[in-house]
């Protein structure tokens, strides 16, 4: 896959538990993010809303940027971007105690979820007949991993549209190889190529969308 030199990030909020640590890393954040994070009402939404945030100064310090100094605009449907860095694409993600932030040099969109029981009925209502076989043909943990495969996936086109949820789900096919290797998306939203990659981290999975041209 020409990856358009994507980078990946991910964190583990707990390692802001301490309190004393927190106080560093929030201090360290843009005020909007700062905003974003006192927002939430529960500690460890939190924590994931810091941990989006340090990735994405993680990543933006590969270029010699921070997040606290950027200026970060929101498309007409949430997506954000750089005005100031067309040539800087990124997307953020996190579940659980999971954070995610990729980084490319085109557009971008990725999703990260914790790995739980199969909605076949949200399945059924609003992906696509086949995909839903897909996942309704697999039993136990491996029909669990189906329907986080898919959900990841349509959440990470989703994002590298900038359509977010005003894209219906059943919009958009993928279409999984028997060795479940190749992904292969059939969509008739624009005229782009899109690319995929899959990562496990342990109960969480992730997929990233690259669009190719």
């Amino acid at each position: 896959m020409d990856d358009k030199n994507m980078k990946l990030y991910t964190m583990n909020t707990e390692e802001l538990s301490d309190e004393a640590y927190y106080r560093k890393c929030y201090d360290s954040l843009s005020v909007c993010r700062q905003q974003k994070i006192d927002s939430y009402r529960f500690p460890a939404d939190r924590k994931l809303s810091m941990g989006a945030g340090l990735l994405l100064d993680r990543g933006l310090a590969e270029h010699g940027l921070r997040e606290a100094e950027v200026r970060i605009v929101q498309g007409e449907n949430g997506k954000p971007y750089l005005p100031d860095y067309p040539q800087i694409h990124y997307s953020l993600s996190h579940s659980g105690n999971m954070a995610l932030a990729v980084f490319a040099g085109t557009e971008i969109g990725c999703d990260i979820e914790q790995v739980q029981a199969a909605n076949l009925k949200l399945a059924q209502r609003f992906f696509c007949p086949r995909e839903y076989a897909y996942i309704a043909e697999r039993k136990g943990e491996r029909q669990d991993y189906a329907f986080c495969r898919l959900w990841t996936l349509k959440e990470s086109f989703l994002k590298v549209t900038g359509m977010g949820m005003k894209l219906p789900l059943d919009s958009f096919e993928f279409e999984l190889s028997e060795t479940e290797q190749r992904i292969t998306i059939h969509q008739t939203y624009d005229g782009h190529q899109y690319e995929f990659t899959e990562h496990d981290f342990g109960r969480y999975h992730a997929a990233i969308c690259v669009q190719m041209r």
